[in-house]
């Protein structure tokens, strides 16, 4: 019946659930299932009661439990229990490296190393892909699809959830028109939608390109701080500005204006990141103390993208040899890179240098 919600409407559900501090039931094989509610959202009340169901533990990625020195059994996270005198603040001092350098010992932290980690790492991915913490509180229930109906939880599968949250949704154009701009008075302005619910993202059209010639083309991640506020911490506001000034001077070109804000980790995790750089730790260094990978982004959007409006090739604005590599990999031809080398300040110098250095930018 076409009523029911099928996976991604599930998927959305359960971010959304998330999000606001409910838990969501994950079943998997051999009849095993638990509940799961992101460490950043949980409350008194419902750590109480997770821990009336069981012995909950709170899992986290292999790179957040490097940093608290916990031991990861399961290699891309570690099942860290809560010990019977932990209260919220101890469970969200695992999950939030922010005091980790006025309390460093967490532990010693003991982590299981028996049993499957699967519906673990689901959870960890779902949170992920809320845009928060990288971290859930797990207790294992009997009967998952009755507890989930009991309490009016959302309830999924691993084996038909877990192959969704490493997959990109399709895109959909939902409108389009005409934008007149300060650097082109031949702009439009294309609205993407994806069909798991996620962020839209925008197609910045300058002039009148030519589908059957190489596009001047930028990808560009939303940066909040940067794009809008004029953050001098990093490159990204004089990138955007650089790259419309460019096509406009050519006539054509084509922007795409990506939601992946973070190098998609989210507004309110780049701004853990940011104090976390003012301690001393690089822009890298900040992401992994979080639990995040040096990059969360998916270019491939940017392609797909590119492909709705009839692009085969592009002349690519970029320092980001990622972004060659993945147009390349997805069937758009790049005939040439051209730098982009603007916004360097005494604040972001450093940023820079990281990016260079262990991201291999090409500054």
């Amino acid at each position: 019946m076409s009523l029911i919600p099928d996976i991604t409407e599930l998927l959305a559900r359960a971010r959304a659930d998330l999000r606001m501090g409910v838990p969501v039931v994950l079943t998997g094989e051999e009849g095993e299932s638990v509940l799961a509610v992101a460490a950043e959202t949980l409350s008194p009340a419902r750590l109480a009661d997770l821990r009336a169901l069981g012995m909950p533990v709170i899992a986290v990625t292999g790179r957040r439990a490097e940093t608290l020195k916990a031991r990861a059994y399961d290699g891309d996270l570690a099942r860290v229990l809560i010990p019977g005198f932990a209260d919220l603040a101890w469970v969200q001092a695992v999950a939030d490296p922010s005091d980790d350098l006025a309390q460093p010992m967490k532990g010693p932290l003991t982590t299981e190393r028996q049993g499957s980690a699967a519906l673990h790492r689901l959870a960890i991915g779902l949170t992920k892909s809320a845009r928060l913490l990288p971290a859930a509180v797990v207790v294992a229930v009997a009967d998952g699809r009755g507890f989930a109906v009991a309490h009016g939880l959302t309830c999924l599968d691993h084996a038909r959830a877990a192959p969704h949250l490493g997959e990109r949704s399709p895109l959909h154009e939902v409108a389009a028109a005409r934008l007149p701009m300060e650097v082109s008075e031949a702009g439009r302005l294309h609205v993407f939608r994806p069909e798991d619910g996620g962020e839209e993202h925008y197609a910045v059209e300058i002039g009148r390109p030519d589908r059957d010639k190489p596009v001047l083309a930028r990808l560009h991640s939303a940066c909040f701080t940067g794009d809008l506020m004029g953050s001098l911490k990093c490159d990204c506001g004089p990138q955007l500005r650089g790259a419309l000034a460019q096509m406009g001077e050519e006539g054509a070109g084509v922007l795409l204006y990506l939601n992946q804000e973070g190098r998609g980790i989210g507004l309110a995790n780049k701004m853990r990141a940011y104090f976390l750089q003012d301690q001393g730790f690089d822009t890298v260094e900040a992401n992994h103390r979080l639990g995040f990978e040096d990059d969360e982004r998916d270019f491939r959007l940017g392609s797909d993208i590119l492909k709705s409006l009839g692009f085969k090739a592009v002349r690519l604005l970029t320092n980001n040899p990622a972004k060659i590599a993945m147009m390349e990999r997805t069937g758009i031809a790049v005939t040439e890179r051209v730098p982009l080398k603007v916004g360097e300040t005494a604040h972001n110098r450093g940023y820079l240098a990281t990016k260079a250095a262990k991201s291999g930018h090409m500054l």
